[in-house]
């Protein structure tokens, strides 16, 4: 039978996700996610997918947003997990096709692999500048009062406006990602982070910083609460996302990211509305 490329709908989700589970990563919940955010958009699918009559043979996700960007709404696709059963590699090619000549998309692959990124450079993604830092969570002693520290969804809710609290809204139920609001005085600063591991130690990843000043200022209360709350040694931080360099603070190895776009610049791209915020590694 010929190996046949078609999208990944609704109906085909149960099927691609036990796929996954079966032949990629078992630890992943991808039934759970349903292969999507949790945000609302029209999206024309949910990636592509190869088959040979019933059987699916490879899959690529690919999860889409639409956002505002200096005044004018933008569509996105991140390109999400790629995997073909090792017989049919030859035909992966085609699933990436796929995905990049759907018009009118900005794409980003956020959390590619080191046999991806080569690929998506040929094809003219651009890098992005992850430059990073790791931020030991130490037990501060923090002078009481001066910062509130909550994760209580009342709060966080009462404590944004604008596009902080649409942003919120619409990763809350994102499976990969944990919400805490920080509060100073008439000031408020929406953090968004990963549980995540390097080289097995537990690590929250900032993955979304509203007010890198207040952010900045509460560090140590904050990297306190991390590691005695949920017992987090240790926080990852993009300079693009946190905006300067913190102090007692060790140079990372930068994680690819990349993105393909005819007219967004780089200052333009982040990690919300991806694959990074849905699916838990």
């Amino acid at each position: 039978m010929s190996v046949e490329l078609s999208p990944i709908t609704d109906a085909d989700i149960a099927a691609v996700a036990d796929f996954l589970h079966v032949n990629y990563q078992d630890r992943i919940p991808w039934a759970r996610s349903r292969l999507a955010g949790p945000w609302k958009v029209d999206a024309p699918n949910h990636g592509f997918m190869l088959r040979e009559g019933q059987r699916i043979l490879g899959a690529f996700l690919a999860f889409y947003s639409e956002r505002r960007v200096a005044g004018k709404v933008e569509r996105f696709c991140d390109l999400g997990s790629w995997y073909v059963l090792p017989e049919f590699r030859f035909h992966s090619i085609r699933l990436l096709k796929a995905l990049l000549a759907q018009d009118g998309y900005h794409f980003t692959s956020l959390t590619p692999n080191d046999k991806v990124v080569p690929i998506l450079a040929r094809l003219g993604f651009r890098f992005l500048d992850t430059s990073a830092y790791l931020i030991p969570n130490l037990p501060w002693p923090t002078p009481p009062g001066q910062t509130t520290i909550s994760l209580d969804p009342d709060v966080i809710g009462s404590a944004l406006n604008g596009i902080e609290l649409e942003l919120y809204h619409d990763h809350a139920q994102a499976l990969a990602v944990r919400h805490i609001v920080l509060i100073r005085g008439p000031d408020s600063c929406y953090v968004m982070y990963r549980e995540t591991r390097i080289k097995g130690v537990p690590v929250a990843g900032i993955v979304h910083v509203s007010n890198p000043e207040l952010f900045h200022s509460a560090i140590l209360p904050l990297t306190r609460h991390l590691l005695v709350r949920h017992r987090l040694l240790a926080t990852s931080a993009q300079l693009r996302i946190i905006g300067y360099k913190p102090s007692l603070a060790f140079k990372m190895p930068p994680p690819p990211k990349l993105y393909r776009s005819a007219s967004l610049e780089p200052n333009q791209i982040d990690d919300l509305y991806s694959e990074l915020v849905c699916l838990p590694y």
